[in-house]
């Protein structure tokens, strides 16, 4: 842990040096903020001097930082404390760090060439072999298509591939379902991996199942042809084209799952990171930091009825795609950006909106009124007709980064004095319950019999 925490100083010393050098100036913004409608759940801090009402902790300092750029401060940092309400998992923690970066007169390629800087300074504070640049760049599309996963793991192949068109028109209902429903089949190649016995291969069946697949299909590669309980009803030609497709060759196994474009691919690509663990694919010493870049704008959620933003409401489009803004949301891409080294997201952002009109347009797409956005954020519309220049920002998960230098696979053992995974500090015992006098002075009362 001592060890953990040195690195720890380290990497805030190579941080705050890296941008100090690159002209970026440090600020601190408001822990007490409001409460915003998109993201994740709020902590919220209720207000003795205004009954009633309420400040939330912040997920992110992002319209602070925008109102920095606007307000001419250009180069803005900080290592600030964020705080999320969500269910934990080794890397989440109800409060964590990040590096918040936000800078003007940029576009995309500028600010990556900017942030790979900063890795590879990070990176060398570690005493790490130093990270090759530029980082190589994969669109969101490429990612989901050749690796099923928007933060892919690039440092082994096994790479997925699309046998929708191979397998069309077969009689396996297996197959057939889900393509005539519109859905796709993908499949991969584990090299090698025909000797995996039918324990282990139910065993990567219940793993699919796991993540909303409702099956995965086997075929291995043997001397004497392919074998599969689906072999006899596929029959040889398809066989033969399916063998084509993925490159089998003896001793392969070849899997493919049949399903909606977002399940098929998200669970194959799940499979894929587990058996290159298992089969020791993946250099383990090495890093392999790649770009993840033009995610879509919005997704629809089924459940609310409308879209919401992937990243967060002040996301700029990429500019050839605004006119389909009103009309066909679900094709817009934004201008976005993920850092992924080794398989995990280690910061993100954007270019922003810095014009009210398209902010106006956006605040539309996802159902929020024009009264509604001035009581929200009637003081960044505002603030927009001020000529906002042009500006972008990231903010890199500081926790992750740390304990990927470490060689942890839990941020909590770079934390000092970390939550459990009930968000509880056991040194403390909080949360805990408070006065009842404390409560009365907040006009606060108890509920808990629901």
């Amino acid at each position: 842990m001592l060890r953990n925490l040195r690195l720890r100083h380290r990497a805030y010393q190579a941080v705050r040096g890296y941008l100090d050098r690159h002209g970026f100036i440090e600020v601190e913004t408001p822990v007490l903020t409001r409460s915003t409608p998109e993201g994740a759940r709020d902590y919220l801090v209720p207000s003795r001097t205004n009954p009633g009402q309420f400040y939330a902790l912040p997920q992110s300092p992002q319209l602070f930082k925008q109102i920095l750029m606007i307000a001419g401060f250009d180069r803005y940092y900080q290592i600030v404390k964020c705080f999320r309400d969500e269910d934990l998992r080794a890397d989440r923690q109800p409060e964590f760090t990040q590096i918040d970066i936000e800078t003007s007169f940029v576009d995309r390629d500028d600010l990556l060439s900017i942030m790979e800087g900063l890795v590879v300074a990070l990176v060398e504070a570690a005493g790490m072999p130093p990270l090759q640049r530029p980082f190589p760049r994969l669109t969101y599309q490429e990612a989901i298509d050749r690796y099923g996963l928007e933060a892919p793991d690039t440092r082994f192949g096994m790479e997925l591939h699309d046998l929708t068109g191979a397998l069309r028109g077969v009689d396996a209902k297996v197959f057939a379902e889900p393509i005539a429903g519109g859905g796709v089949v993908k499949g991969l190649n584990a090299k090698g991996a025909g000797s995996l016995s039918r324990a282990q291969l139910d065993a990567l069946i219940e793993v699919a199942k796991g993540f909303g697949a409702k099956g995965l299909a086997w075929f291995k590669v043997g001397p004497d042809g392919i074998q599969s309980p689906l072999a006899k009803i596929l029959g040889p030609m398809a066989l033969e084209r399916l063998q084509d497709r993925l490159k089998g060759e003896e001793g392969d196994l070849l899997l493919l799952v049949a399903d909606q474009q977002k399940i098929a691919a998200e669970v194959l690509g799940r499979i894929r990171v587990k058996l290159g663990h298992e089969l020791k694919l993946i250099d383990q010493a090495g890093l392999a930091a790649t770009w993840v870049i033009d995610f879509p704008l919005l997704e629809y959620d089924p459940e609310e009825k409308r879209w919401q933003a992937v990243h967060h409401p002040f996301t700029a489009p990429v500019d050839e795609d605004l006119p389909r803004l009103g009309t066909d949301p679900g094709k817009v891409r934004a201008k976005a950006y993920d850092l992924v080294v080794n398989g995990q997201e280690l910061g993100g952002g954007s270019i922003r909106i810095h014009r009210r009109d398209v902010q106006s347009q956006m605040f539309a797409a996802l159902g929020i009124d024009p009264d509604e956005a001035r009581a929200k954020f009637g003081f960044l519309l505002e603030a927009l007709e001020y000529g906002t220049p042009p500006h972008g920002g990231i903010a890199f998960g500081f926790d992750r980064i740390v304990a990927l230098l470490a060689g942890t696979p839990s941020i909590r053992d770079v934390i000092a004095f970390p939550k459990t995974q009930k968000a509880q500090d056991l040194m403390t015992k909080a949360p805990s319950p408070v006065e009842s006098r404390q409560l009365k002075e907040l006009k606060i009362k108890l509920d808990l019999d629901e």
